[in-house]
């Protein structure tokens, strides 16, 4: 252990946070979608946007079997659960919650029922004011933030992922506190419009404004939003110390692809398990949101995670850098109820209240 990480240790509630995650233990993860299916259509869904649904999931029970073994002999212990819509595939869900550690990102459309999935984190996707996310996600048809409200209503597993678009950081505040009122708490995301509407959506105008927004949520909301000052710059900015964002330092890329190889030879980190399954439970995909799109528009939350997570030497440096580090990763455990939620936000805001 490095000399400066034993100084930072000192702290007893550094100490405390990292002790917790190193006993929880390193994560082997991937993305899987569970399905190619999908109850509606949203605009800029980077799954449609790249007809991803073209790889049809098997209905065989066995091959979907046959996949989960094989992930478990491979090492994995993490699947991060996408599509399609997962809500519309229970019993693979459940599968995959009863031998994994897990997280499924949902419309909210289909409640996950509470009996067999009790302590299921799930990520209700929102993109912005009931108006904003009625033209976005319901083609002016569907209320799907209404319907989602009301079946997570107190749902201790639930939490809003919020994907705001950079012309719409007005609407924020509204959002939340729907969110919050309904008794869930919320993780950010950000519109990357590959859908390609432009104006306020076009992600090339900055999220400036966005960040600003979302900070004051975090000082407003104690304990209700998933996000750090730290982690929301580095998503907004792609922007980590000397590092920008893209495919050369992208670190949740498909490692069986030969197409990665060049990536993963450069001498930047990546998550070495990792591989991003299409619905056929065989092929991969480049990463986790992507097969051809320009890294320059992904500003998913999940891959900044771990690109902070990887990079803990570049956080030794100071104390503040490190805390930064690991707050980031002590909430990614957080939120993914790998250690218990409750006890984790009340540590996490009580380092956020301590000088470093």
């Amino acid at each position: 252990m490095p000399n400066n990480l034993r100084t930072y240790l000192k702290d007893p509630l550094l100490h405390e946070m990292y002790s917790t995650i190193r006993r929880v233990g390193s994560i082997r993860s991937i993305s899987l979608d569970i399905t190619h299916r999908c109850n509606i259509r949203c605009k800029g869904c980077y799954y449609f946007e790249e007809s991803m649904d073209k790889y049809r999931s098997p209905k065989e029970e066995e091959a979907f079997d046959a996949f989960l073994q094989k992930e478990k002999e491979r090492g994995t212990n993490f699947i991060t659960i996408v599509g399609g819509e997962p809500s519309l595939e229970l019993t693979r869900i459940k599968k995959i919650y009863d031998n994994f550690y897990t997280s499924v990102a949902t419309n909210g459309l289909r409640k996950i029922p509470m009996e067999g999935f009790e302590n299921l984190p799930i990520g209700i996707a929102v993109w912005g004011s009931p108006e904003t996310d009625f033209e976005l996600r319901g083609g002016d048809k569907i209320d799907v933030f209404a319907s989602a409200l009301e079946n997570y209503k107190d749902d201790h597993r639930a939490f809003w992922y919020y994907t705001v678009a950079p012309g719409h950081a007005h609407e924020i505040a509204g959002v939340v506190a729907r969110c919050v009122a309904n008794g869930n708490p919320v993780l950010f995301n950000y519109y990357c419009d590959i859908a390609g509407m432009g104006g306020d959506f076009d992600y090339r105008k900055g999220f400036e404004e966005v960040r600003l927004e979302i900070d004051r949520m975090i000082a407003l909301y104690p304990g209700k939003i998933l996000t750090t000052p730290y982690f929301n710059k580095v998503i907004s900015s792609g922007q980590l110390f000397d590092m920008k964002w893209g495919y050369e330092v992208c670190t949740n890329i498909s490692t069986n692809l030969k197409s990665n190889e060049e990536r993963m030879q450069n001498g930047n980190p990546y998550n070495p398990h990792f591989r991003a399954y299409y619905a056929d439970f065989e092929t991969t995909r480049r990463c986790c949101t992507g097969e051809d799109r320009d890294c320059a528009s992904c500003f998913d939350t999940w891959e900044h995670f771990s690109w902070i997570m990887v990079h803990l030497k570049k956080h030794l440096k100071s104390k503040e850098d490190f805390t930064n580090w690991l707050t980031t990763m002590y909430l990614f455990y957080v939120v993914t109820r790998m250690v218990d939620f409750e006890e984790g936000m009340a540590l996490l805001e009580e380092v956020g209240k301590v000088r470093v």
